[in-house]
């Protein structure tokens, strides 16, 4: 390392500094307190010394194992029968011998010890600690570490609630780990061996290749004993890992590695979140589909109703131009107008008033039932694109927990939309007046108040029957009027022809007029319901959208960041490796 030019050692560490900015700013945006607490510390200490945290068991002998490798004659951190380390101890370099009590779970001891000038030195309470929120601190303060020293009591390094606190160690932050056996002296050679090699098994199984396990003795250590302690080898390893001027890029490296970890939190975070907007642009979809496969039903019951009732109006209309037909015979005229003239027998023109009026209630009465009959199924139709609809909003599928450790918000966001958007449907289908398009209105204006009003989908039919009995009756209706026209001027100078071709032209045209205004008015209808339907997706819509905007532009900062990272490290690593 000493090779490595200072300059060198600069921009890579400015290049940090603006990478953590970057990250900082990106983990923001998930939300979530902890991760950015997490990376504003690593921003502020990525200056920091190197820092080595010491973790292990109650009375494993850590607070020993310090004093040892620091080898000051001096106790700094207090040994005793009973656990003594009741909080962390942050163990820093300082012109003079110095306590300050940070918090109550956190004290600051400055010593001048030479070594503290390269690396800082936390003790943690027992990992199986009977006061939980210890751990919670010393969680805490794992992902700033840059070296984690698990110390071991040598004649039981098995214990469950330690390898459990090394699993979150390397499985949440990667964090480098150096195995320590301490009281070595109370163990025959063997035993040792033994169990020096069950830590490394131990090790290898939670994916720790080479695992280096270091087996000292506080005790022979503070006695002087140095030949048969075992810390020449530690220390050896920290001068050649650390001291040796290797621990600004040390610190740099693992100041990256922490970062992998919480690049990978936000992006399994994100992947869950692109799964969940996918999942409901499918469910939004879904609602499309439905939409439009029961509109076409719905225009296909329209057909059919209308050529139902066209049918019926042309089969009546053909009847009564057979009866026309045959009351406009020549003789039969003759015989109508000499019969009105000397008896009580009706007239040729009442004849022709009362066939008008056959024919109108001929034509209102089938047609009346045709509609009764046809227009369920219309109404049937349109009520069941709406059940599909609410079907499909009830059952959306939940794929971000709603306790999502980064998306939480947006999990929130989301149940609230989809909240309001059935509250919103519920009360579309509960109000009959969302059914009652403005261009039709006036035509239903004869139902009963409470029906408009409030009755719900059921209000379709009602509004569907009167819309279109609404239209027959107004086409019957001037159909008829130009036939009572048409007949008033009849004399004994007719011409049977022209009359009956004028009558089919006028059946013909009325016939047309029906089936155009049926078809204009239904289609209509059911195009301004699906609008309608629709028009209750407006804040889903818009959410989705945002969702897509907002899950494009993290993923594009997360892979920019992890180029950075991925590429900065590997820096690092390479001449981490060259200068061994």
């Amino acid at each position: 390392m000493t090779k490595l030019l200072d300059q060198q050692i600069y921009q890579w560490r400015q290049r940090l500094i603006k990478f953590m900015e970057d990250l900082d700013s990106f983990i923001q945006k998930g939300g979530n307190d902890e991760l950015r607490q997490t990376a504003s510390d690593l921003q502020a200490r990525s200056a920091d010394p190197f820092l080595f945290v010491i973790v292990g068991e109650v009375k494993a002998g850590k607070s020993s194992f310090i004093n040892a490798l620091l080898d000051t004659g001096k106790e700094i951190c207090k040994v005793a029968p009973q656990p003594m380390t009741d909080c962390i101890q942050q163990i820093v370099y300082g012109p003079s011998e110095e306590e300050t009590q940070i918090n109550p779970y956190l004290r600051m001891i400055r010593q001048p010890v030479e070594i503290l000038k390269d690396f800082t030195i936390v003790d943690t309470p027992g990992t199986n600690t009977i006061i939980q929120h210890h751990q919670e601190i010393t969680e805490r303060f794992i992902p700033a570490s840059d070296l984690i020293v698990f110390v071991f009591e040598a004649k039981n390094p098995y214990r469950q609630s330690s390898w459990d606190f090394f699993s979150f160690i390397t499985d949440e932050w990667r964090k480098k780990v150096i195995f320590i056996l301490q009281q070595k002296d109370l163990l025959t050679e063997e035993e040792l061996r033994v169990n020096t090699e069950g830590v490394r098994q131990h090790a290898r199984q939670q994916g720790i290749e080479h695992p280096l396990v270091f087996a000292v003795s506080a005790r022979d250590e503070i006695h002087g004993q140095k030949d048969q302690s075992g810390f020449e080898p530690l220390r050896d390893y920290i001068q050649r890992s650390v001291t040796g001027g290797a621990a600004p890029v040390l610190k740099m490296e693992s100041v990256l590695r922490t970062t992998e970890a919480l690049l990978d939190k936000m992006r399994s975070g994100m992947d869950i979140r692109r799964k969940q907007w996918e999942t409901d642009k499918a469910f939004r979809q879904r609602i499309g589909e439905a939409l439009d496969q029961q509109k076409v039903l719905s225009e296909g019951q329209v057909h059919t109703l209308v050529d139902t009732i066209t049918h019926d109006f042309h089969r009546i209309a053909t009847a009564y131009e057979k009866e026309l037909s045959e009351g406009l015979a020549f003789l039969t005229v003759i015989n109508k107008t000499i019969a009105g003239l000397f008896s009580r027998q009706a007239t040729l023109k009442e004849w022709l008033q009362d066939l008008i009026r056959r024919l109108e209630s001929a034509l209102q009465t089938d047609l009346k039932m045709k509609l009764d009959q046809q227009i369920v199924d219309v109404a049937d139709r349109i009520q069941q694109m709406a059940r599909v609809i609410e079907y499909e909003i009830r059952n959306s599928t939940n794929v971000l927990a709603m306790d999502h450790e980064i998306f939480s918000d947006i999990a929130e966001r989301r149940a609230e939309v989809l909240k309001e958007l059935l509250a919103s449907f519920t009360s579309f289908m509960q109000r009959g007046e969302n059914f009652l398009p403005e261009d039709v209105f006036d035509a239903s204006k004869h139902m009963a108040p409470q029906v408009a009003a409030g009755s719900g989908i059921a209000v379709i039919g009602v509004v569907l029957a009167a819309v279109t009995k609404g239209m027959v009756f107004d086409v019957t209706g001037g159909i008829l009027t130009g036939l009572g026209v048409l007949f008033a001027g009849i004399t004994f100078g007719f011409q049977r022809r022209s009359i009956l071709r004028r009558y089919r032209a006028e059946m013909t045209h009325g016939e047309r007029q029906l089936r155009q205004e049926l078809e204009t008015k239904l289609l209509s209808y059911v195009h301004t319901i699906r609008k309608r339907i629709e028009a209750n997706f407006d804040r889903f819509d818009l959410h989705l959208a945002r969702e897509e905007e907002d899950i494009l532009q993290l993923e594009s900062e997360c892979t920019s960041l992890t180029n950075q990272q991925t590429g900065l490290l590997l820096e690092l690593s390479n001449a981490l490796s060259h200068s061994s």
